[in-house]
């Protein structure tokens, strides 16, 4: 296994399109069973603001903005099965720097909230849940020079996470909060075909694919990030998330331009999928389900 040193080549781009190196994850859409619910845990648990807030639809953010997350309550919805359906597995939320997933990590420990957690080689990482059962990931990237890359795969795995080494990390400083820098790493989805999820994200949306010998699980992105989408069929015989249920509405991915949103909607409706217009956004739906809107707005 070697170092990724710049030189080493990443990942399989796509045969056609290929979406922009600077391409990145935008916020992600969740409907949720309770608005008061979900605030209290977003907030007190996860350390977001509330940015703005109108009857049933709330967004959340570090201080300052961006918007990373838009919260819309239907009461009722059904929880997540405990087996997980088809659609969001988690969105994963990267903190700017080590540390602060040190000073996470403490403050989870010291309001006695449970998580998972994982050392995936590229990145460390904590995993939650929050009132409706939808997945989170928290994590912090290990710098792009420690990567390790063989056959052009970016190494990952799920080993151990050391825990004391992080809250070491935090320096003892409190958290107060999701800190400037924060966004929205990646998505990761259940779906019903690898097959179909390659057709959808790497030959259609224009993704490299960069991890693909991992267990039941496809990995893609842009400018040679470990992954910006997550794809897997790890909740074999899940059904398809209903508007009845807690799910993901939908993703954004921002892209540079307005040309590039139109060339990438022409190529995925070249490839047979159905693409709505929104404004000036394009809104596309994998093959489960799994809802992208194609933008180019800050994200405020």
């Amino acid at each position: 296994m070697t170092t990724n040193t710049g030189i080493s080549p990443i990942g399989i781009r796509p045969t056609g399109y290929r979406l922009p190196e600077t391409a990145s994850i935008g916020r992600v859409r969740l409907q949720v069973s309770s608005l008061a619910a979900s605030l209290a845990y977003y907030t007190q648990v996860l350390g977001f603001r509330v940015l703005s807030q109108s009857g049933a639809v709330a967004t959340l953010g570090p201080e300052g903005g961006p918007t990373l997350i838009e919260l819309h309550e239907r009461r009722d919805v059904r929880p997540v099965p405990r087996r997980g359906h088809v659609g969001l597995y988690h969105f994963a939320i990267l903190l700017p720097e080590r540390a602060a997933l040190g000073r996470f990590v403490a403050h989870l420990g010291a309001i006695g909230a449970r998580a998972g957690s994982a050392d995936h080689l590229v990145s460390e990482a904590l995993y939650l849940n929050d009132p409706d059962g939808l997945g989170i990931e928290v994590y912090a990237d290990r710098p792009r020079a420690a990567w390790q890359v063989r056959d052009r795969q970016i190494a990952m795995t799920t080993d151990p996470l050391d825990i004391a080494s992080l809250v070491r990390a935090g320096a003892g400083e409190p958290w107060t909060g999701m800190p400037a820098g924060t966004t929205i790493g990646h998505v990761h989805f259940h779906v019903t075909s690898l097959d179909q999820a390659e057709a959808f994200y790497h030959l259609a949306l224009g993704l490299d694919k960069v991890v693909w010998s991992y267990p039941g699980a496809l990995f893609f992105s842009a400018g040679g990030y470990h992954h910006h989408v997550g794809t897997n069929t790890w909740a074999a015989g899940a059904l398809l998330a209903t508007a009845d249920e807690a799910r993901l509405l939908e993703w954004e991915l921002i892209l540079p331009t307005p040309a590039d949103t139109l060339v990438a909607s022409a190529n995925i409706a070249n490839a047979g999928y159905d693409v709505r217009r929104d404004g000036t956004d394009r809104l596309i739906s994998d093959s489960s389900g799994i809802t992208v809107r194609l933008t180019q707005r800050s994200n405020q």
